[in-house]
């Protein structure tokens, strides 16, 4: 069975993203890709504060100086398009007030037709928490904790009913529901976060970050739910960040994922062999436009199945 292909969409500044979401996105189920992403970037600190990824002295790139909200970029692809699932790799959940979120993501699913996808990680960013977080940076894995249940608890039947630390729905009818019961992914990489996924959500997004390593994660992952008797599936996104350029990169110093086409699916198909269901390709970074973006989309996904994947 060919492995499923997923595509980011425009979101950065080189975009207009009214015209461009929905371009893209239509273009990219035409092509056959399977899915299309998001992620959340809120804000870029200036000066910064700390580090990317909170890694002390590594700059933020300039791309996430402008980047759009991730609900409204998944409404307007979620409007042009039929087929292909929609989903967020990753919403930085504990930003969000859990109700407004469960709820805007319901509609999502509702307007679509039963495709979203809901990603959600608890991000690493103190000025985007010090800006709209729901409660401290130190407490983001308990509000995540809740967000989830939140979202659970607003998807499933009336009346919805929940009391935790940051939402408290006492009876209600909240509507309009899921067109169908809408699959969670973690963004997992630690012990804990294993723990929420196993026992919580249905799937997880790891990023392509060195292929052992995203092995060894995926062979703990299997075996803390061996270990918890966990019976469900868990459903597998891989995240991959290129940067493409038109001319092949020095071989001698690369950096995965930045280079040509051939460069870039070259460095896809070395996480073929960990067995992961889907790869996401976000190629925004580094083509000028939308008309580029769409190029580059099509040639990728043709080599990748032209190599039998």
């Amino acid at each position: 069975m060919a492995i499923r292909l997923g595509l980011g969409l425009p979101q950065m500044q080189q975009f207009t993203i009214g015209r461009d979401v929905p371009d893209v996105a239509r273009a990219a189920e035409d092509i056959g890709y399977d899915s299309l992403w998001v992620f959340e970037r809120a804000l870029f600190p200036e000066p910064a504060t700390q580090g990317l990824y909170g890694i002390p002295g590594l700059p933020w790139p300039d791309e996430y100086r402008n980047v759009a909200d991730p609900l409204v970029t998944l409404a307007l692809a979620t409007a042009a398009t039929e087929r292909a699932e929609l989903g967020t790799s990753v919403l930085v959940a504990p930003l969000h007030l859990p109700f407004q979120l469960a709820k805007a993501l319901a509609t999502l699913d509702a307007a679509g037709g039963g495709r979203l996808i809901a990603g959600f990680g608890t991000g690493w960013s103190l000025d985007e928490y010090a800006a709209s977080g729901v409660r401290p940076f130190e407490e983001r894995g308990r509000v995540l904790d809740e967000i989830i249940a939140v979202c659970r608890a607003v998807w499933g039947p009336d009346p919805v009913v929940h009391d935790g630390p940051v939402s408290r729905i006492t009876s209600a009818v909240v509507g309009p529901k899921p067109a169908r019961p809408i699959p969670i992914l973690l963004a997992a990489s630690t012990r804990k976060a294993r723990e929420r996924l196993v026992e919580h959500a249905d799937g997880w997004l790891p990023t392509a970050m060195g292929v052992e390593q995203v092995a060894g994660q995926w062979d703990a992952l299997r075996d803390l739910a061996a270990e918890r008797g966990r019976r469900q599936p868990i459903r597998t996104v891989l995240r991959v960040n290129a940067r493409y350029s038109a001319g092949a990169g020095e071989a001698a110093g690369r950096r995965p994922f930045h280079g040509s086409v051939d460069q870039i699916v070259e460095d896809l198909l070395a996480y073929e062999r960990i067995g992961l269901e889907e790869i996401l390709v976000d190629l925004q970074s580094g083509v000028r436009d939308a008309e580029e973006l769409k190029d580059v989309a099509a040639e990728v996904y043709e080599k990748v199945r032209a190599a039998g994947v």
